[in-house]
């Protein structure tokens, strides 16, 4: 059976699996529209949704990426490597700078190297960090002091190493190739659907994992938003023909609505209250609050009451 209308498209489902990870449904779908719905949102999420991360450091004691740090056990790229894997939660959109210092202690000695992580960086009121065990690197050395510099900026999508070494906010500071988005994977599966008689429609269920700074619903409607906007500029002013077909419920709803007001069986003085104030239809009935029913000229207590009962007996 072939569908006539292109059915809009609802949310039908939000299954939270855990804080990170969520199933979206979405229901119905014209034919072949799962497909090109689900690949195009995919293809936001892992691409456009704002995240934040480190695009330049600096290390006490070391120049550029291919120092050995005496004190450390890794090299400076090996470091550079764990950096990529913080996961930062901004509240501006202004690069912020961050600050690390650290000592190998005794229990380094004891229990060997004391391990440096995320959680050890100084954070300002408006950074969060996702994952505080991450870990940077490990102090060998128990009089060693560690101190670091970090820049944080937000972005979407990749960052490679030459954007950031341009765009450095100091030039002395050893850039980084940043990965922005907090989307770590989205997977879709297209079903088949039915509303009423129509069998040929779909369903589109979107599983999306984040790194924890920000939630899989967040994600949703940041991706949707972003290809709202997209398509919104490129439709100008042609607007989608979304008459319901005859005999459906949206029909009939729709024949309720255009019901002219002189056939409700109203009283005269009550008709003749609403036809002189404008009010010609159920539609136009229908949007009014009591409020707003109640500041119309002519129209009283007695009005209000019987229109009131009419709309419930056709259950408006």
């Amino acid at each position: 059976m072939t569908t006539k209308n292109i059915h809009e498209a609802t949310l039908a489902e939000v299954n939270e699996i855990s804080d990170s990870q969520a199933e979206f449904v979405v229901r119905p779908l014209y034919y072949g529209y799962g497909n090109t719905l689900g690949n195009s949102l995919r293809r936001v999420l892992l691409s456009s949704v704002k995240g934040a991360a480190i695009t330049a450091f600096s290390i006490e004691g070391s120049s550029h990426e291919f120092t050995a740090i005496p004190g450390i056990r890794e090299d400076v790229v090996d470091i550079m490597l764990n950096l990529k894997n913080i996961r930062f939660k901004m509240h501006t959109d202004a690069p912020v700078e961050l600050d690390l210092e650290i000592k190998g202690d005794k229990q380094s000695e004891k229990d060997g190297d004391k391990r440096v992580v995320a959680g050890d960086i100084k954070l300002p009121a408006e950074v969060e960090i996702a994952n505080p065990n991450q870990v940077i690197c490990h102090i060998d050395d128990p009089k060693f002091v560690l101190k670091m510099h970090f820049v944080v900026e937000t972005g979407r999508g990749y960052l490679t190493i030459d954007q950031s070494s341009e765009d450095r906010v100091h030039s002395d500071m050893i850039a980084i190739d940043a990965v922005f988005t907090p989307v770590l994977r989205v997977r879709y599966k297209v079903e088949n659907t039915r509303v009423g008689q129509d069998t040929n429609l779909q369903q589109l269920t979107l599983t999306i994992d984040t790194d924890g700074t920000i939630t899989p619903r967040e994600a949703f409607e940041e991706a949707a938003a972003i290809l709202v906007n997209q398509y919104t500029a490129l439709a100008g002013e042609t607007t989608v023909d979304r008459t319901p077909a005859p005999g459906s419920k949206e029909d009939e709803d729709d024949s309720g609505l255009l019901l002219p007001i002189e056939e409700l069986d109203l009283s005269a003085r009550t008709a003749n209250a609403l036809l002189n104030n404008d009010i010609r239809t159920v539609r136009d009935l229908v949007t009014l609050s009591e409020n707003d029913l109640r500041d119309l000229k002519g129209f009283g207590q007695k009005a209000l009451d019987e229109v009131k009962e009419k709309l419930t007996e056709l259950n408006f």
